[in-house]
């Protein structure tokens, strides 16, 4: 396989251990970093692949350790980068990896120690043997077992439900912008779970969520709000967009450079939590950002 195909796949490991594009990225240079080295060295690599797999997951290992302590000081909720778009053209025929980009995926892999989210995704979600898990974590194969096994009970009891049908999820995506953009409160009310919690992250930038919003009523005036904040921006639009393999939407201002990024959990026909990225921070990737200060002042 060429960079090009394998930088792909590399990615995808580093990107769901570390939740991170910008440190995911880093990871995925530094191992290729190190793979050139070691051919220019004149070490041989039978498996590209399987090198770069154990670089990346190691030094993710490394950089979550250190992780800890700046997400304990992170003003307000950390959520991760989002992903707008996804690995797979079509999200629907690749459900499970799909899944495993989730906001709310990621959210709940927190819980596990590094070396945990290491083993549970390089077996629940890439299928490696257990022999290369351990290999990689660099571990017996009989703790490597125990690795996922205690981290798939941890992610099974709080695993996020997802509804199945493509079709139902962009059905109701579209209804729900539709209600906060005609500012239609019993509607947008009637699309969202009694027990749906809104979630933001501003990181201390930007205005946000002080913590986690729960209940439909507030969610729902929540949102609203924000949209007639929006208007007073100047002519905000929304787009929906597909953000971490779920359903979503971005806030354009007018000159059309990023406010924001949403994202949604839908199962039962309900919108069952939304997260919203507003920190610059993590939207850089995206494109060109909306300057937020200059909206206050021109809303004021």
């Amino acid at each position: 396989m060429t960079d090009a195909e394998l930088r792909p796949v590399a990615f995808a490991i580093a990107y769901r251990m570390l939740g991170s594009v910008s440190e995911a990225e880093d990871a995925v240079q530094e191992a290729f970093l190190r793979l050139h080295r070691a051919r220019a060295e004149g070490e041989r690599i039978e498996s590209p692949r399987a090198y770069l797999a154990t670089v990346v997951t190691r030094l993710c290992i490394d950089q979550l350790r250190s992780a800890r302590v700046r997400r304990e000081r992170y003003v307000g909720e950390w959520l991760p980068e989002p992903l707008v778009g996804s690995e797979d053209a079509d999200p629907a025929r690749h459900v499970e990896m799909a899944d495993s980009l989730s906001m709310a995926f990621l959210l709940l892999l927190e819980r596990l120690s590094p070396e945990q989210r290491a083993a549970f995704l390089l077996r629940e979600v890439f299928d490696y043997p257990y022999g290369d898990v351990a290999r990689i974590v660099d571990t017996s194969e009989a703790n490597a077992r125990q690795l996922v096994s205690r981290a798939r009970r941890q992610v099974e009891e709080g695993r996020p439900r997802y509804e199945p049908s493509q079709e139902l999820r962009d059905e109701l995506t579209r209804r729900f912008l539709a209600a906060i953009e005609e500012g239609d409160l019993a509607g947008l009310e009637d699309l969202l779970a009694e027990d749906v919690v809104l979630h933001g992250d501003g990181g201390g930038k930007v205005p946000a969520l002080a913590r986690p919003v729960a209940g439909r009523k507030r969610v729902a005036r929540t949102l609203l709000a924000w949209a007639r904040a929006g208007r007073r921006f100047g002519g905000a639009t929304v787009r929906p967009v597909v953000v971490n393999g779920q359903p979503g939407a971005i806030t354009l201002d007018r000159e059309g450079r990023l406010i924001n990024v949403f994202a949604l959990q839908i199962a039962d026909g309900r919108v069952q939590a939304l997260s919203s990225v507003v920190n610059p921070d993590k939207l850089g990737h995206l494109g060109p950002l909306a300057d937020y200060a200059a909206l206050i002042k021109g809303r004021s």
